[in-house]
């Protein structure tokens, strides 16, 4: 055969993979990350409360994976759902007088994000809608988008701590709409909504016939004078698929271990969603065979003292950007209640050469090497997201950095001079 008959290899790309879309990670891949060499990098973008080596998993939970390391019990493949005691471990702290659930409802997977994929799976078809909050995690819409889910972004309201707004939640639900998306506590805007407002969600639900997926990573992430209420607590007829992990509570998110619970009081997932989950899951085998075993202790062991010390840490680091980042005019904070993330709102009109977040944000890496994640990697634009979880030290100083960008850029307005 000639080389010019010769034909070329082409091997395309399924639709899953040409679909498949992070918008955090396509935005911050085409930053301009070059940050100021004389000033070292304060990377408050990162939601991995591990990075700076100042929240570190207590000695509790270390011993116990220790213990289950040197039992030799757990090293080999366990049932796609996980292992019992696990998945009992797990029901025993999520298990309500008015919603019971037993081990059964409980199907372990590989992170938080891992549980949000099996739950999205099982609920929605190509050509589905699924109601996802406004800004909002951006894996929701990585997921959904890559399996032809349409996605449908109800807004949340700033003025009123990040409310879901209920009116716009409910203008977007129609005859394909199979799922509403709750995430609560709330990254990024580190909300926690109260009871009404939770009773208030459910109702529309209910109305509607829709189940929830409720992304309760953040459960124990709770600033003293909020409560965290747990959405099936609240419900009475509205089955849930509630997501979570150990990677936020116990400061591990490498250890990869999540979980869908299944609260369903009227057996509306019975016939097929819950045999769905449990097929689903045998796609692989499971989460960290290793922290599965030492889960039990772990949820045990660890005293109350860890988790109080997180929150006063992340509480205070948030306070210390709050009141300084107020005190600047071109920015508006919006003081979170939990979680471990602040939105900070970005006043453009106040500042000179600078055009949208995505500017804000490149900008200030390369004067101040401060890197925040632009609002547009949660689908609201002239915003940034904020990171709570960095030694306190260099919170104050990402202020005092954050505060000369501002007064760099600032906008001289040049009063015209009154007629005598």
């Amino acid at each position: 055969m000639s080389t010019a008959k010769r034909r070329r290899w082409h091997i395309p790309a399924s639709v899953t993979a040409k679909t498949t879309f992070n918008p955090i990670r396509s935005i911050v891949d085409r930053m301009k990350i070059t940050p100021n060499p004389t000033k070292k990098m304060i990377a408050l973008s990162i939601g991995d409360p591990s990075v700076f080596g100042n929240l570190e998993p207590c000695q509790e939970m270390l011993e116990a994976v220790v213990k289950c390391l040197k039992q030799s019990k757990h090293n080999g493949y366990a049932p796609s759902t996980g292992y019992v005691k696990a998945r009992e471990a797990i029901a025993a702290e999520h298990s309500y007088p008015l919603s019971p659930i037993n081990y059964k409802d409980v199907v372990l997977a590989c992170g938080c994000s891992g549980a949000l994929e099996l739950a999205l799976d099982v609920l929605l078809n190509p050509g589905d809608n699924v109601l996802l909050p406004k800004p909002g995690f951006s894996i929701y819409q990585t997921l959904s988008i890559s399996r032809g889910h349409e996605v449908r972004h109800y807004n949340l309201l700033p003025e009123r701590s990040w409310e879901i707004d209920l009116n716009h939640l409910e203008s977007l639900i129609d005859d394909r709409t199979r799922a509403i998306l709750v995430n609560n506590p709330s990254n990024p805007c580190g909300s926690v909504y109260s009871k009404e407002h939770l009773e208030a969600i459910l109702e529309v639900a209910e109305r509607y016939m829709l189940p929830i997926i409720a992304d309760e990573v953040y459960e124990y992430a709770v600033f003293p004078g909020y409560k965290f209420y747990p959405l099936a607590q609240l419900s009475d007829n509205v089955p849930i698929l509630t997501c979570g992990a150990i990677s936020k509570r116990f400061l591990v998110p490498g250890w990869r271990l999540g979980w869908v619970i299944i609260y369903d009081k009227n057996e509306a997932f019975e016939s097929e969603v819950r045999t769905g989950l449990i097929a689903l899951s045998q796609q692989i085998l499971g989460p960290n065979t290793l922290i599965q075993g030492a889960l039990p202790e772990i949820l045990t062991n660890t005293p109350q003292s860890f988790f109080d010390n997180t929150m006063r840490t992340i509480q205070k680091n948030a306070e210390i950007l709050y009141e300084a980042l107020l005190r600047i005019p071109e920015l508006e904070p919006k003081m979170p209640c939990g979680a471990m993330y602040m939105m900070v709102g970005i006043d453009i009109s106040k500042l000179d050469g600078i055009v949208d977040d995505l500017d804000f944000t490149e900008k200030l890496i390369s004067e101040q090497s401060v890197f925040c994640l632009p609002g547009k990697c949660f689908q609201y634009p002239n915003y940034f997201r904020i990171v709570l979880t960095v030694p306190e030290e260099l919170t104050q100083l990402a202020c005092k950095r954050i505060n000369e960008f501002c007064k760099t850029h600032r906008r001289v307005i040049v009063k015209k001079p009154q007629p005598e």
